[in-house]
């Protein structure tokens, strides 16, 4: 896209029109990744699905990238964003962009990958609002960690998790606690909405 050979913008809120990642970061590093960035009409919708929940919440960008998906979480009034990134520089990135937007203290970036992630949240007793899952389209990495945020119960009581995906890619409608809420298309992208069984 050529979006992303610009950089990227926050869309609205507080940092609003702030750019969050440089063209070096749309190469190969090296986790091996190329990035596929969330596009700007997917995260305006997103937030428009999301509008009075973000408030506040705790908020994890599960597959970070650039972080951007997050950082706009906080420029929309999240209480608390957790960036789970793998690659060192991308991670690096995120941290210098929170602090460059104000954000630093609402921050923790996590060096490492989304399934070690869940598992130390879940031996550390750590609950969350929103989870943000867009892992690359052609992995099965929705299906290692979306059971997972469902078995260890990660998810708060009144919380959403949110996965972007191919439109192709066909979910579960139920993952132990988590039901799918509804689904909404952009084009080749899905954002597919789960919330807890007991509160459907």
């Amino acid at each position: 896209m050529s979006h992303t050979r610009r950089g990227i913008k926050i869309s609205g809120g507080t940092a609003k029109g702030r750019r969050t990642a440089p063209k070096r970061l749309f190469s190969k590093t090296s986790y091996d990744r190329e990035l596929r960035p969330t596009s700007s009409k997917v995260r305006e919708a997103l937030f428009d699905i999301m509008k009075g929940r973000i408030e506040g919440a705790s908020f994890v960008d599960l597959y970070a990238g650039t972080g951007t998906v997050g950082l706009e979480a906080l420029s929309r009034g999240a209480g608390k964003a957790v960036f789970v990134e793998p690659d060192k520089v991308r991670a690096r990135m995120i941290k210098e962009n929170a602090e460059r937007f104000g954000f630093s203290k609402k921050v923790i970036v996590v060096n490492c990958s989304a399934y070690e992630f869940l598992k130390k949240a879940y031996a550390e007793k750590e609950y969350f609002d929103i989870f943000f899952l867009d892992p690359p389209y052609y992995s099965e990495e929705i299906m290692k960690t979306l059971p997972l945020i469902a078995e260890k119960r990660l998810l708060n009581r009144g919380g959403t998790v949110i996965v972007e995906h191919f439109f192709k890619k066909k979910l579960p409608e139920t993952a132990g606690e988590l039901k799918m809420l509804k689904s909404y298309r952009y084009g080749d992208t899905m954002l597919t909405l789960y919330r807890r069984k007991d509160e459907l």
